[in-house]
């Protein structure tokens, strides 16, 4: 179960300024920060290996704080530390299930995490971004979805085309077509009673030990200020699912991303990639960084309170 003390994986300074954190909580720093510029979106597999040398496996069962979600892909490093059959719940604004290089990035760590046959079942809940659009969803990891060991629960999305792709029967969408043109129909969550519905997935695990990885950019921004799009669920929303998860499963673990840091990068193909990825008005940035700082810290408080 989880540790009543927490772990920060230093790598932007974003959480280490919140002040009130520290005051209530007992923490562990794992000063990462010169890391940083190299890990941001991706990084290599001996970045990958130093980090997880820096990880002691009594924090395993923490809650985690990584910073922001260019960092989200330490996940699948944090996840790797248990070595018994777990479900693995993921709140996202995107799907991050690419098929594509780079392995170790934040586009596509649930498929690497995936590689991990000890998680037999991972929910994504709240992707509701372009990545599963018509397209964009082309890169994806349509593997992960044979036998619904991967279902996909968008807050909103409209039915995505898909193209030269069989696509396996998913409890959370359904599909008509052919294997040359086929439409998936999402099981939206805008459409339903969230609390009841998501107690029903929550109560129809096999496997009722869970680790929870959350990028706060399934949040709107009201309550979450982020280096990526707004999200769609309220605080009051994700508060919820989390005590249902509490109420009803053993949490082995969390790691909580989304808090915004201004990029730095170790070189200038990263610079122009993140440009070219990131979304161009993003509502952090139009702020001073002390009030994206409160913002984040006064929901990660609520979270930690909630859970704790």
């Amino acid at each position: 179960m989880l540790n009543k003390s927490i772990r920060i994986l230093n790598l932007d300074d974003s959480i280490i300024k919140q002040k009130k954190l520290f005051l209530q909580y007992q923490a562990r720093i794992i000063d990462l920060e010169r890391k940083g510029s190299s890990a941001r979106l991706w990084m290599k597999g001996a970045l990958k290996k130093s980090i997880s040398e820096r990880l002691h496996p009594e924090d395993k069962n923490s809650i985690t704080f990584a910073g922001s979600g260019d960092f989200h892909h330490l996940s699948s490093i944090l996840t790797r530390q248990f070595q018994e059959p777990f479900s693995l719940i993921v709140f996202d604004y995107h799907p991050d299930w690419d098929i594509f290089p780079p392995r170790y990035g934040c586009g596509s760590w649930v498929s690497e995490a995936l590689r991990n046959r000890f998680i037999l079942k991972c929910l994504l809940i709240g992707v509701s971004s372009s990545d599963i659009s018509t397209w964009s969803i082309q890169s994806g990891n349509f593997s992960l979805l044979k036998g619904s060991r991967l279902e996909i629960y968008p807050y909103i999305h409209a039915p995505t085309r898909v193209f030269l792709e069989r696509i396996p029967e998913n409890n959370s969408f359904k599909t008509e077509g052919n294997f040359f043109s086929s439409r998936i129909f999402w099981s939206q969550l805008k459409d339903k009673n969230i609390p009841e519905f998501f107690l029903s997935l929550v109560q129809s695990l096999s496997v009722k030990s869970v680790y929870i990885s959350l990028d706060k950019d399934c949040l709107k921004s009201e309550v979450s200020l982020t280096n990526w799009e707004e999200g769609k669920f309220s605080l009051d929303e994700l508060l919820i699912m989390l005590k249902i998860i509490k109420d009803n499963c053993e949490i082995i673990g969390m790691d909580i991303c989304g808090d915004y840091s201004k990029p730095s990068f170790a070189n200038k193909f990263k610079a122009i990639i993140s440009c070219l990825d990131h979304p161009k008005n993003v509502a952090a940035q139009k702020l001073p960084e002390s009030v994206a700082t409160s913002v984040n810290e006064t929901t990660n408080l609520k979270i930690l309170e909630a859970l704790l």
